[in-house]
């Protein structure tokens, strides 16, 4: 009875969901393309090969479940894998890191008119669910056609967890209808227990992130880019990219970069945002700070006057960070919760966050005990911090050891995950 009523209020506020979908189309066009898609309207490849469903939210989402892909295309070769997701920045990672080797199409709402049009025309074999995007019609149809769901890499903040509680309702039969839930920690999985989901369905594996896949061209990209920048901006420049900012967060880093100019003049800002949208806006935030800039996107080889390189582009995340010597991940200056610290760690940069990391917990914790990652409160804690990192060369050396020795010694995730999978497909045969 629950699941109707919410069901009833999803329909009635489903007009409102694509005036929403047109608003976000204003500033990334993307949001109004493939809409029909959203209410289960698509067609896929003809093929025999039955399907295996790979649900992440997006681009971070994608990334992380990239090996996870590429080990279900190995494992289970007379299968397909369909990635969905729900951001137009998603939906280009899908294309990045797998080509035409998967199906892809956006997520249906949770209408159970759009969600019985999807799964009769995908009909998975399995359903796997990166993070935690929990959608009570979709598991509900899901366990009714005998599809297995697993949710893997499942993190649940305190924040997150409480809002689950208020619809207890609705959140404890939708947890008894999920056949795995594969815990990042060991606090999720409490979090999970206490919810309503039952013993025997929780595995705590830990996190897919640290089974990080850096290709090795990727790093050489990334040197090669430092080469091209040290060529105009000096060889002896030292790069601090503020990676994923959000709106809010970019004024502080700049006001943290003066500080670091004033004492060490050899640094040079290369700034992120996470959002293509607020591409431009931030280009003209770093002019109106009289910052020299260049952007990435279009190629142009910094000079000796450049003081902020603007990454501009999609999907190269990696790339920036193996041409850089610290990272600040953004999203943790203000209230979002952060974004992966463990990217720059796998790479053995220092790492520097914001205080708001609740997406992350476990992960920031633990790092900071490792000695790979400080915790800045402020712009002007920015700035001490990273000045210090570049004038000491024994604890820039320090933390760079502890921050790839955290990523390797916490690796083995992915395994127990695709261990889980072959029980799971092993049920449902």
């Amino acid at each position: 009875m629950s699941r109707i009523f919410y069901s009833l209020l999803l329909y009635l506020i489903s007009p409102l969901a694509m005036v929403r979908l047109y608003l976000r189309s204003k500033k990334a066009p993307e949001y109004w393309q493939r809409k029909r898609e959203r209410f289960g309207f698509f067609s896929l490849p003809a093929s025999d090969k039955p399907i295996i469903w790979v649900h992440s939210v997006s681009m971070g989402e994608t990334i992380a479940s990239g090996p996870l892909v590429k080990q279900l295309q190995k494992n289970y070769p007379t299968h397909r894998v369909l990635i969905t997701t729900m951001t137009p920045t998603g939906s280009a990672q899908v294309g990045k890191i797998h080509g035409d080797s998967v199906d892809h199409v956006y997520a249906s709402y949770d209408l159970p008119c759009a969600v019985r049009r999807f799964l009769d025309t995908v009909k998975p074999v399995m359903a796997i669910v990166i993070d935690t995007e929990l959608w009570p019609n979709t598991i509900a149809a899901c366990h009714k056609r005998l599809i297995p769901v697993l949710v893997t890499n499942a993190r649940l903040s305190e924040r997150s967890a409480r809002g689950y509680a208020r619809f207890g309702f609705l959140t404890r039969p939708m947890l008894k209808q999920i056949n795995m839930v594969a815990a990042q920690n060991q606090e999720t999985g409490r979090r999970f227990l206490e919810l309503g989901l039952p013993e025997q369905q929780l595995n705590v594996t830990g996190s897919i992130k640290f089974d990080l896949d850096v290709a090795p061209k990727i790093i050489t990209s990334g040197q090669a880019l430092r080469q091209k920048w040290q060529q105009g901006m000096g060889s002896d420049i030292r790069i601090l990219v503020a990676a994923s900012t959000h709106e809010g967060e970019d004024q502080q880093v700049l006001d943290a970069f003066k500080t670091i100019l004033a004492a060490s003049p050899e640094v040079r800002l290369l700034l992120v945002p996470r959002h293509p949208e607020r591409f431009d806006r931030v280009h003209q935030l770093i002019l109106d700070n009289q910052f020299p800039v260049v952007r990435h996107s279009q190629g142009t080889q910094p000079s000796d006057k450049t003081r902020v390189i603007l990454g501009d582009t999609m999907g190269e995340m990696m790339k920036l960070f193996s041409a850089s010597d610290i990272a600040f991940v953004g999203g943790s200056l203000v209230p979002t919760g952060g974004h992966n610290l463990l990217e720059p760690a796998a790479l053995n940069l220092p790492v520097l966050s914001g205080p708001h990391v609740f997406n992350f917990e476990e992960i920031s914790e633990s790092l900071i005990q490792a000695g790979g990652l400080n915790i800045v409160n402020d712009s002007e804690a920015l700035a001490r911090s990273a000045i210090s990192l570049v004038q000491d060369k024994e604890e820039y050396k320090s933390m760079s050891q502890h921050a790839g020795e955290f990523v390797r010694n916490n690796r083995g995730a992915l395994q127990k995950t695709l261990m889980l999978v072959d029980q799971l497909m092993q049920s449902g045969k």
